[in-house]
């Protein structure tokens, strides 16, 4: 924020004067992105409101939840969800959806706790996952029913034959990183998240990925949302797809 600063009034008897502090406000723009960006959006906005008079206000969690609260009159005019399905539900809602475009894409990972005894083994070569899991034990995903990480984790795990087995075994978080976090505190000792959340946390480490083929491609879309964009929100929106930002997120792990 830029403010206009107080003048000295020469003369040898003059009073000291200043003239009035004003605050020229900038410009703000509210990003709602799924909760798997959370690492990387933070990165590429630190490197975006150095270059820009504007003041991002980024908003994370599941995808649904963002696309529920955009649907509701959250004023988000910037939308990332992590897969094409909640910005479809968004246009259907009656939502003015612009500039939109895919953005970015994802793998699916198998992780386990950083000191797991687990060997490292790429889902649907071997042994199944229903037999790595103890009695009692959960294999942590995003709740399948709305979480796009969970989603994909369903589609791949029907795909290898493995969901009638482990669909009653699993737990169920709100978002993907909810899920990353049951398997960092050693909760559950097996997750499926993102390759990038694999990658975010020191607390657990990567199997293996999904083959691509076991799930329709993991796509991150971009919008903006509203009849009448900001000017500052389509700085934004375009920034996001330059040069400096994909190799911010490809840096994090995604494509």
């Amino acid at each position: 924020m830029r403010r206009l600063r107080c003048g000295l009034c020469g003369g040898a008897l003059a009073l000291l004067t200043c003239l009035p502090t004003f605050a020229v406000a900038e410009a703000r723009v509210e990003l709602f992105a799924a909760a798997s960006m959370t690492d990387a959006i933070d990165e590429a906005l630190v490197r975006f409101e150095a270059s820009h008079d504007v003041d991002v206000v980024p908003v994370y969690a599941a995808s649904s939840t963002l696309a529920r609260q955009i649907a509701h009159g959250a004023p988000a005019e910037v939308y990332i969800p992590a897969n094409v399905k909640w910005m479809d539900w968004l246009g259907e809602q009656g939502v003015i959806l612009s500039e939109r475009t895919a953005l970015l894409h994802n793998r699916l990972a198998l992780i386990a706790p950083q000191d797991s005894p687990f060997d490292d083994l790429a889902p649907g070569e071997g042994e199944s996952l229903a037999d790595r899991l103890a009695d009692g034990e959960r294999l942590a995903v995003g709740d399948p029913a709305h979480v796009p990480a969970g989603i994909y984790a369903r589609q791949a795990l029907e795909s290898l034959g493995e969901w009638q087995a482990l669909s009653p075994r699993l737990a169920r978080a709100a978002n993907v990183r909810a899920a990353l976090a049951l398997v960092a505190r050693g909760e559950a000792p097996l997750g499926v998240v993102y390759r990038t959340d694999a990658l975010a946390s020191d607390a657990v480490r990567s199997l293996g990925l999904f083959p691509e083929s076991a799930h329709p491609p993991i796509t991150y879309p971009i919008a903006t949302i509203g009849a009448a964009p900001s000017p500052a929100a389509l700085e934004l929106r375009g920034w996001l797809e330059s040069e400096e930002a994909m190799e911010i997120f490809k840096a994090q792990g995604f494509r």
